[in-house]
């Protein structure tokens, strides 16, 4: 058995709030190690614009490896470029998953968002490449690399990757309906996976790998994968379909299932060993989502965001216990 011990809030989008372009939120961090720190990278959201839509953002913290609550650096600018008028990502880039392919190299996946009518929003994973380790980083064109398909026809996001065996693993959410109720629309989609051998061009699975466990208008999301002790073990987060944002019947959990193969999981939430925190004024009492899993210094730790989906910052947990 494991579970997580809490160790506080690592990042607070609202220390920065001086900044010209970090105003609130800092959602679906994703670490990237180097030598003396650890970059964790995160979407921010810029001030509205002049048609009132807040664009997210990606942006980094660094922080020293040796005592992960001592920042030592931050972006000065976002890390990708907006997408021109009519591209993918012109609305905003979400969810940065870096992967360091060699000492020269790092590629990162991220979400382009499209702005439309009658739903908020769509969109798909672009790719882009850093040479300048991880500090800017170039589309490799200006569409995606996954996107829409016959089932599949909106809301490619959410995603991770992993390398093994020379094979890429994205690990992503695809959404399949729109629910609606009192004329309130939010969207369902659930974990699904692709695979590739050079990163670009990819294989979809073409189903869904993670059970419901609230019913079919459950709403899965970020699946991080971590491999220990010859498992794969995955840990996500999923809500209610309506009022998940402040409802903590209805609002975000983290939950787990492991895979001796990638493709076959076998999903337990019982196990995912982390839940809202009881305290009234705590950053996490409505909701615990988006958990990013990494080992360092011989330890393993989780990041995730809390209420508002991430609005208040990036919390730090330590594994206690061991992933068997």
């Amino acid at each position: 058995m494991f579970s997580w011990k809490k160790l506080g809030l690592i990042f607070n989008p609202l220390d920065y709030k001086n900044n010209s372009w970090i105003q609130e939120f800092s959602q679906t961090p994703n670490t990237l190690e180097f030598d003396n720190f650890i970059r964790i990278y995160f979407t921010t959201r810029m001030n509205k614009d002049e048609n009132g839509r807040l664009k997210s953002l990606i942006a980094y913290a660094d922080y020293d490896k040796n005592n992960l609550f001592q920042p030592i650096n931050i972006s000065s600018k976002p890390v990708l470029e907006l997408g021109d008028r009519g591209h993918f990502d012109e609305f905003g880039t979400y969810l940065f998953a870096p992967l360091r392919i060699d000492e020269n190299k790092i590629y990162s996946y991220y979400v382009g968002m499209t702005a439309t009518e009658s739903v908020p929003i769509n969109s798909s994973i672009g790719l882009a490449i850093s040479h300048d380790n991880g500090n800017s980083f170039k589309k490799i064109g200006v569409g995606p690399v996954l996107s829409h398909s016959l089932y599949e026809p909106f809301l490619v996001s959410s995603h991770k990757i992993r390398r093994y065996n020379n094979l890429f693993y994205l690990f992503y959410i695809a959404g399949y309906k729109w629910a609606t109720k009192n004329n309130i629309s939010e969207p369902v989609y659930k974990i699904r996976l692709a695979t590739s051998k050079d990163g670009i061009n990819w294989n979809k699975l073409n189903r869904n790998i993670i059970p419901d466990k609230i019913g079919e208008l459950e709403a899965q999301a970020c699946p991080d994968i971590f491999y220990k002790n010859g498992k794969y073990h995955m840990f996500f987060c999923y809500r209610g379909a309506f009022d998940y944002r402040h409802n903590k019947k209805n609002s975000y959990r983290i939950g787990y299932a492991y895979s001796h193969n990638l493709l076959d999981w076998e999903r337990n939430d019982k196990l995912a060993g982390i839940d809202i925190s009881p305290e009234d004024n705590a950053f996490d009492n409505e909701m615990v989502a988006y958990p990013h899993v990494f080992e360092l210094n011989n330890n393993i730790y989780m990041l995730y965001v809390g209420n508002e989906v991430g609005r208040f910052g990036i919390g730090l947990a330590v594994l206690d216990g061991d992933l068997n």
